[in-house]
């Protein structure tokens, strides 16, 4: 039987994960995109704890017109920037089973060009 489209990025999320961790030194840079949405954080995942988080919800982004690239771009500059705040210039950018292509490609692109080293 085929997968579903969820089922196979599932699949490919969960295979993402075994490699990729976020420790206090290099946090995780997650992504999550809508069709409408995207979502970044910065997890440290030996204490569980989110350092940074922006989405194309937050009020000044919200209020941007642009494509959907320009905006996760956006994100991806406010979650760097929140990021460096917090004392983080180091991560490990998890796709979440996208391709690293279109949206995540230019949130990745943001983050890089607010300071983040991945």
């Amino acid at each position: 039987m085929a997968l579903t489209k969820n089922e196979r990025r599932t699949r490919i999320k969960n295979r993402i994960r075994k490699v990729v961790s976020g420790t206090t030194e290099r946090p995780r840079l997650s992504v999550f995109r809508s069709n409408k949405e995207i979502y970044a954080q910065i997890v440290d995942d030996v204490t569980g704890k989110t350092i940074a988080a922006a989405s194309s919800r937050d009020k000044d982004i919200n209020k941007e017109k642009g494509t959907k690239s320009e905006i996760a771009k956006l994100v991806g500059k406010a979650v760097g920037d929140k990021a460096v705040k917090a004392g983080v210039e180091t991560i490990s950018f998890d796709r979440g089973g996208y391709l690293y292509h279109g949206r995540v490609k230019s949130l990745a692109e943001g983050a890089r060009e607010a300071g983040l080293k991945f």
